[in-house]
């Protein structure tokens, strides 16, 4: 037997931490009976619905997409532009984005209907390191990439440590060629840091999410990742499931 909200979250429900929430607002019924108790188990033969909608439990999933520019990171848009959903829609199962990467971002993006590993990979406690190329408008010394190696501040708030290699510079285009590694993930993060320092972001690239890289993955391509990969990011986020 297991725990219901575990169950809700491999089942791509919402991730264990969202699926308690939702048993607490008793839109969770087993075996007909509403339940919002979450010490509660079920075994496979139990019938669990959430607002009234069976649940089933789909087979986990995990890809890695090399995003190309120009694509949405969300499961679907209201102005009808391409999202990475379309790039990988030969999958039956319902997969979603690990984050987000901006409409002109390109680079590594996990996939998944596995929610409970999505929220810890994307949840600040657990520090999951993501590593950016940043074409910046302008130089950036050695001592703004100590900078923002440091922190900067961002609406009131100072962005955590993170590693910065200053790559090269170009001095008749007068851009800079920098990578970051991060341990967190705000919104617009790594373009908001460069904007802070005075040299704003030309085109961005997430080079590796994790260990994950896009090496040897055409731009739009994907690729499922394999057992042993999947063992290595939750060895990466430093517990095992409950």
């Amino acid at each position: 037997m297991e725990r219901l909200q575990k169950v809700m979250a491999h089942a791509g429900v919402a991730s264990r931490r969202k699926s308690e929430e939702i048993i607490e607002e008793g839109r969770v019924k087993v075996n007909g009976k509403v339940v919002t108790e979450l010490g509660t188990k079920v075994s496979a033969g139990d019938e669990v619905s959430v607002d009234g909608i069976p649940i089933v439990t789909e087979q986990k999933v995990y890809v890695l997409l090399n995003k190309p520019r120009e694509t949405i990171s969300t499961v679907d848009d209201p102005k009808d532009r391409e999202t990475v959903l379309d790039l990988v829609d030969a999958i039956e199962e319902r997969i979603y984005p690990v984050g987000r990467l901006d409409w002109d971002t390109t680079g590594a993006l996990l996939l998944t209907n596995d929610g409970e590993l999505s929220y810890r990979l994307t949840h600040p406690s657990y520090e999951f390191p993501k590593t950016y190329v940043v074409k910046a408008d302008g130089w950036v010394s050695k001592k703004m990439g100590h900078q923002l190696a440091r922190g900067v501040i961002i609406d009131g708030e100072k962005t955590a440590p993170a590693h910065v290699t200053i790559l090269s510079y170009d001095g008749k285009a007068d851009t800079t060629m920098v990578k970051i590694t991060l341990h967190e993930g705000k919104n617009h993060q790594v373009k908001n840091m460069f904007e802070a320092i005075g040299t704003p972001v030309e085109k961005l690239t997430r080079e590796a999410f994790g260990f994950l890289t896009t090496e040897g993955l055409p731009s739009g391509e994907w690729r499922f990742l394999t057992p042993h990969e999947v063992k290595q990011l939750w060895h990466m986020v430093n517990e095992d499931v409950e």
